[in-house]
């Protein structure tokens, strides 16, 4: 059965096969030829190639196009970086959040507890936001667990997507930071430099590639720690010269290094504000281990120092002036 009229591309063919599908009688949607039958007989609604290509490319470059000025950019969707887009989109609709996810899955390492083994601990009083998310637990006093670390991390990122102002490009690294001077004469940064991960991977291995760039009164990095593309902003805010050296992780200590990632979240330098494990790296805080409770207070924390940032800031067409 040929698609309908309705269905085809908009497209200027003047060709006997295309005409005769532009001149045939436009079907209802509900009246394909479809049916759910898992006995044999299971049948799709009709479809053409191109029409797959173009409902993609026609979304994707749309809303690429359309956040290449937002309100807030959050770099890294692992826990720190969703629960901050969650609160920060849930507190203020108002707001463009834009997500950038260097991995095709966004997640980061909260899809499994420690040593690869699936139970999430969280300490309290981060179980509010269990609660709050609908993330069933078991309480065992003084910490919770939920059943399965897959089950926070699939939740909040529904959540997060189905949030009307927010936007996720996954497979898509921060390749530098966009570093204005700003009217106090300040080092500010004011956007994000992009570029496709895979492409960011092999600029060793090709000619160059550029990249592209989402400008941004604040950016909040949830890169994580140290590793292939972790602690990206304050790594490359020791090599723009606006910090002087990394403070490094130090070792594991639970009870000192939960509170200080919470405390310590803040904006780090005009316009970019740091949560999660890159704090760690930034200030030379301990290492939690496999506990998330920081992870999602802090990300909170983020989301409100966001807030004060732009809510204090006079802005002109989506930039800092005063």
């Amino acid at each position: 059965m040929s698609p309908p009229a309705a269905t085809l591309p908009n497209v200027v063919d003047n060709s006997p096969i295309y005409l005769a599908k532009k001149n045939a009688v436009t079907l209802d949607k509900t009246s394909y030829d479809v049916c759910e039958d898992y006995e044999g007989n299971y049948r799709f609604a009709p479809i053409e190639e191109a029409q797959v290509s173009r409902a993609m490319i026609k979304r994707y470059f749309e809303m690429m196009y359309e956040r290449t000025v937002s309100d807030v950019v959050i770099v890294g969707a692992g826990s720190a970086g969703l629960s901050c887009a969650y609160h920060l989109a849930t507190s203020r609709p108002d707001l463009k959040v834009t997500i950038l996810e260097a991995n095709v899955a966004p997640g980061g390492g909260a899809w499994l507890g420690g040593q690869l083994m699936t139970p999430m601990v969280v300490r309290k009083p981060a179980d509010r936001f269990l609660r709050e998310l609908g993330v069933p637990y078991e309480d065992e006093g003084a910490f919770v667990v939920v059943k399965h670390a897959a089950l926070f991390t699939s939740t909040i990122i529904s959540r997060v997507l189905a949030l009307p102002n927010v936007v996720m490009m996954n497979a898509t690294a921060v390749e530098d930071l966009i570093i204005r001077t700003d009217f106090q004469g300040r080092q500010r940064v004011s956007g994000v430099v992009t570029n496709w991960t895979l492409v960011a991977l092999n600029h060793d291995t090709q000619s160059c590639m550029d990249p592209n760039t989402i400008t941004a009164p604040v950016v909040i990095s949830a890169t994580g720690h140290d590793g292939p593309m972790g602690a990206f902003s304050a790594k490359r805010l020791v090599s723009a010269g606006l910090l002087k050296e990394l403070g490094n992780m130090r070792g594991l200590d639970m009870n000192r290094a939960e509170p200080a990632i919470v405390n310590g979240t803040r904006e780090v330098i005009p316009g970019l504000v740091m949560t999660g494990m890159e704090l760690s790296e930034h200030d030379g805080s301990n290492r939690m281990g496999p506990t998330f409770g920081a992870m999602m207070a802090s990300g909170i924390k983020a989301a409100k120092e966001a807030i004060r940032v732009l809510d204090s800031a006079q802005m002109v067409e989506g930039k800092i002036v005063g």
